[in-house]
C-alpha cells in the first residue's frame, strides 16, 4: 500500500529561525533520523543520526559536468514532496521467503543555479538506513550530458574502525584491511599484493564499497550503492583527517565518467546502520531499492549445488590448455565428475578448459580469443551431455572472455543459442585481464552496461548466469533473478596464491562487505588443506579447519554453491561430506544469531519448503566459544541436531582436518555452547 501527499507543514521548519530550509524525516520506527538542508547560499546537504547519535555529519551533494561544462552545486528549491510506501514481496530465491519494503520518502525538486538545470534528489529512509539518488527529469534545453564528477559526500562523525580494500578500477580481489579510518593507506596495502592479475589503483586515499565501519559508540554502518545501471562504479576518496568520504566514479578510456540522457536517475547511494551487527547482515535495504523482476516467467530459474572440474588446474594436477598432455577437460575425466555429482546428489558439473583457445588466452590483450562454441577435440560435448542426462546431472558452461568483451558481445547470441540447443542451463562468465574496448575498466560505465546486458540477454534464452571478475553487485539479482551470483572479491581460489592468500578472518568480513550487494560464488568445500598434493614444493594452504569449510555453506550465502575440492579428497571424509550433500541453497527464513565483523558470524537458516534448519558459525584466527540458542525453532517440537565441529585438538595451522560429529536432541528451549578452534567453525543440520 502506498501513501503520498504533501507534509511540508511538518517537514519545513521556519526559515526565519534557521535561515535555511530544513527537512526532517524519521524512519518508520523513528530510530533513523535524516535532516536535509538547502542553505540560503543554495548548498544542499544531508545528515544522518541513529536515535540521538550523529553518524553522518552535514554532507554536500552535487555534480560537475564535462558537457555542458557546468557545476551543479548551488540550487534553488522549487518543491518538496513526501510520501510513505509499504509492501511485502517474494523473491524468486533468497535468504527469506518474503521481504518487507517499508520506507518514507522525501523528494526535492531543485534548479541548479546559474545553469537552470532541473534535478530531483530523492531520499528513502528505512528502519535500517537510507538510500538517496539524483534524478534528471526530461526538460527543455538539457538532454544529453557527460558527467565529469559526482560530488556526493559522506562526512563521518567519528574516527571509525574500518574494514576496507584499496580503490581499484579493475579488481576487488584484495585482502581486507582493518584499521581506524585515519589510518587508511591504500597504496601501501596494495603494495603487499603480488598475486592479483591486473591492478589499476586510484590513490592512497581511495577505497571501495561496500565499506563497513564501527563507530566508537558501537554503531555499525555500511556504505554502498544499489541498482547500478548505465553508470560507473562508485569508489570513495577518504579524507583521513576530517573523516570525510567523497564519491569517485570510474572513468572511461578518455577520462569521462558517464554519458547520459534525460530522463535519467543515478544508482542509489546507501547507508545501512544499526547498533547491532546482526542487523547489518539481515538488511534488505539494497534489495528493496532495486526494481522488481523484469523476467515474468521464472520457473526455469533454479538455485543449484555443483562440483567443478576447476580446482585440478589451480593445484597443478591438470591444465586448461590441451597442449602439454595434462588437459583436464577431456571426456573421460569429466565423466568421473558427473559420476561423483550423481552419486552425491549434486545438481551440476562446471567444466573449465573445454573450448579451444587456452594456449595463449591471457596477457596478450588480443581481441580474438574464444568463440564459445568450439570444443577441444578430446571433449565430446554431445556424449557428455547425454551421459550427464542419464545421471540426472547438468553440465555448466564456462565462458571466459580474457577481458575481450567486444569479442563476447559479438558472439553472445551464438554462444547462448549453442547452450540452448545443447541443453546447458547455466553459464559462468569470466573477465580475466585488461578490457577490450582498450582503455575501459571492469568498473566503467561501458562494462557495467555489459554485465547488465549479459543478464538480460541470458534471460532471453532462459539461461542462468554467474560472473567472475565483474564489478561488485548492487542488488540487481532482484531485477534479473537469473543472475544468480558473482565473484567480485577474493574467493577461495586465492588459497593457492603464494604471497598473501586468504587469512582466517576473511570469511568473517566478507558478509559485512562484499555480500551486502548480492551472493558470492566463494567456492567453499575444501577437505585437503595443504595444496602440495601434486606439486610437492608448494607451500600454499587453506587457512581454515575442515569444519569451517562446512559452515561456509550457511554463512556465505549463495543460490549457486560450488563444492570446491577434488572428488578424491572429498571421498576421504564421507561423514563430513554428508553435510554438504544435505545443506540446501534456497531458504524460507534466516536468523542472524550473533556476529561481529572481523571476529565471528553465526547464522541459522530454514530450508525452502521444509521444516529443517541449518546453522553455520565461523571464527577468525582466534579460538572461541559460541552459545547457540535454538529459540528459532518452533515451540513444542523436538529435533535431531547433527553437529559437525572442530575436534578438541583442531587448529587451522597445526591440525586443520580434525573434526567430530555428534547427534543430540534439541528444541526451542535448548541452549548449547560449542567451542571453535583457531580458524575454525561448526555446522549443524537440524531435522
Amino acid at each position: 500500500m502506498k501513501f503520498t501527499g504533501l507534509l511540508l507543514g511538518l517537514l519545513l521548519l521556519s526559515a526565519e529561525v534557521f535561515s535555511q530550509k530544513a527537512y526532517h524525516l524519521a524512519s518508520p520506527n523513528a530510530r533513523v533520523n535524516l535532516t536535509v538542508n538547502v542553505s540560503n547560499e543554495g548548498k544542499l546537504t544531508y545528515a544522518l543520526n541513529l536515535a540521538q547519535t550523529s553518524v553522518v555529519k552535514p554532507s554536500s551533494l552535487g555534480f560537475k559536468l564535462q558537457k555542458p561544462a557546468i557545476s551543479l552545486t548551488n540550487f534553488t528549491l522549487i518543491s518538496a514532496d513526501s510520501s510513505e510506501f509499504s509492501e511485502t514481496w517474494n523473491p524468486v530465491w533468497g535468504e527469506v521467503k518474503s521481504i518487507e519494503n517499508h520506507y518514507k520518502q522525501l523528494k526535492l525538486r531543485l534548479k541548479a543555479i546559474p545553469a537552470n538545470v532541473l534535478i530531483d534528489v530523492v531520499f528513502r529512509i528505512f528502519n535500517d538506513g537510507i538510500g538517496f539518488r539524483y534524478e534528471f527529469p526530461e526538460q527543455e534545453g538539457f538532454k544529453h550530458f557527460i558527467v565529469a564528477d559526482e560530488l556526493t559526500q559522506f562526512n563521518l562523525a567519528t574516527n571509525n574502525k574500518t574494514f576496507w580494500i584499496p580503490g581499484d578500477y579493475d579488481t576487488n580481489e584484495y585482502l581486507y584491511n582493518t584499521t581506524l579510518f585515519s589510518e587508511i593507506h591504500a597504496l601501501a596495502a596494495a603494495k603487499k599484493e603480488k598475486d592479483i592479475a591486473l591492478q589499476s589503483l586510484i590513490a592512497d586515499n581511495a577505497i571501495q564499497t561496500p565499506l563497513m565501519m564501527k563507530t566508537p559508540q558501537g554503531i555499525y554502518l555500511n556504505i554502498h550503492e544499489a541498482a547500478l545501471v548505465n553508470y560507473p562504479v562508485m569508489h570513495l576518496m577518504a579524507n583521513t583527517k576530517t573523516f570525510g568520504l567523497t564519491s569517485h566514479l570510474t572513468p572511461d578510456a578518455v577520462g569521462n565518467k558517464a554519458y547520459l540522457q534525460t530522463p535519467f536517475n543515478t544508482p542509489w547511494r546507501t547507508i545501512v546502520l544499526s547498533n547491532k551487527a546482526e542487523d547489518i547482515l539481515a538488511s534488505k535495504l539494497i534489495l528493496n531499492l532495486n526494481e522488481p523482476s523484469k523476467i515474468e516467467k521464472t520457473d526455469w530459474i533454479k538455485p543449484q549445488k555443483f562440483i567443478g572440474m576447476w580446482w585440478e588446474m589451480h593445484v597443478g594436477k591438470a591444465t586448461w590448455e590441451k597442449v602439454g598432455g595434462k588437459h583436464g577437460a577431456n571426456t573421460e575425466n569429466v565423466k568421473k565428475y558427473i559420476d561423483f555429482a550423481s552419486e552425491h546428489g549434486f545438481d551440476g558439473v562446471l567444466v573449465e578448459g573445454w573450448n579451444e583457445g587456452w594456449e595463449d588466452w591471457f596477457g596478450n590483450w588480443k581481441e580474438e580469443v574464444f568463440d564459445f562454441v568450439t570444443p577441444y577435440s578430446d571433449y565430446d560435448v554431445d556424449a557428455l551431455l547425454a551421459y550427464a542426462k542419464k545421471k540426472n546431472v547438468k553440465l555448466i558452461m564456462h565462458h571466459e572472455t580474457s577481458g575481450s568483451v567486444t569479442n563476447y558481445e559479438r558472439r553472445m547470441d551464438k554462444a547462448f543459442q549453442f547452450m540452448k540447443n545443447k541443453g546447458f542451463e547455466t553459464a559462468k562468465t569470466g573477465y580475466v585481464g585488461r578490457i577490450i574496448p582498450r582503455g575501459e575498466h571492469h568498473d566503467s560505465q561501458w562494462m557495467v552496461n555489459h554485465f547488465n546486458r549479459v543478464a538480460a540477454k541470458a534471460a532471453e534464452y532462459q539461461i542462468m548466469i554467474e560472473a567472475h571478475e565483474s564489478s561488485r553487485p548492487t542488488g540487481l539479482h532482484r531485477t534479473y533473478p537469473n543472475w544468480l551470483a558473482n565473484e567480485a572479491a577474493r574467493g577461495n581460489e586465492f588459497n593457492n596464491a603464494p604471497t598473501l592468500g586468504l587469512v582466517p578472518e576473511h570469511e568473517t568480513i566478507l558478509p559485512f562487505t562484499r555480500l551486502m550487494g548480492g551472493p558470492m560464488d566463494y567456492t567453499p568445500g575444501f577437505f585437503k588443506m595443504h595444496l602440495n598434493q601434486f606439486i610437492p614444493s608448494r607451500t600454499t594452504r587453506v587457512r581454515t579447519t575442515l569444519a569451517k569449510q562446512l559452515a561456509l555453506y550457511v554463512t556465505m550465502y549463495s543460490p549457486l554453491q560450488m563444492v570446491g575440492d577434488l572428488p578424491e579428497n572429498l571421498k576421504v571424509y564421507p561423514d563430513a561430506l554428508q553435510f554438504i550433500k544435505d545443506v540446501p541453497v534456497d531458504w524460507d527464513d534466516t536468523k542472524i544469531l550473533s556476529a561481529e565483523p572481523g571476529e565471528f558470524i553465526m547464522i541459522a537458516r530454514k530450508q525452502k519448503g521444509q521444516n529443517q534448519w541449518f546453522v553455520g558459525a565461523v571464527s577468525d584466527e582466534n579460538s572461541r566459544e559460541l552459545l547457540v540458542n535454538f529459540d528459532f525453532l518452533p515451540a513444542g517440537k523436538t529435533y535431531t541436531a547433527t553437529i559437525y565441529q572442530d575436534a578438541s585438538n583442531a587448529d587451522w595451522e597445526k591440525n586443520p582436518e580434525a573434526y567430530q560429529i555428534q547427534k543430540v536432541s534439541v528444541d526451542s528451549q535448548t541452549k548449547r555452547t560449542i567451542k571453535i578452534a583457531k580458524g575454525g567453525g561448526f555446522a549443524i543440520s537440524i531435522k
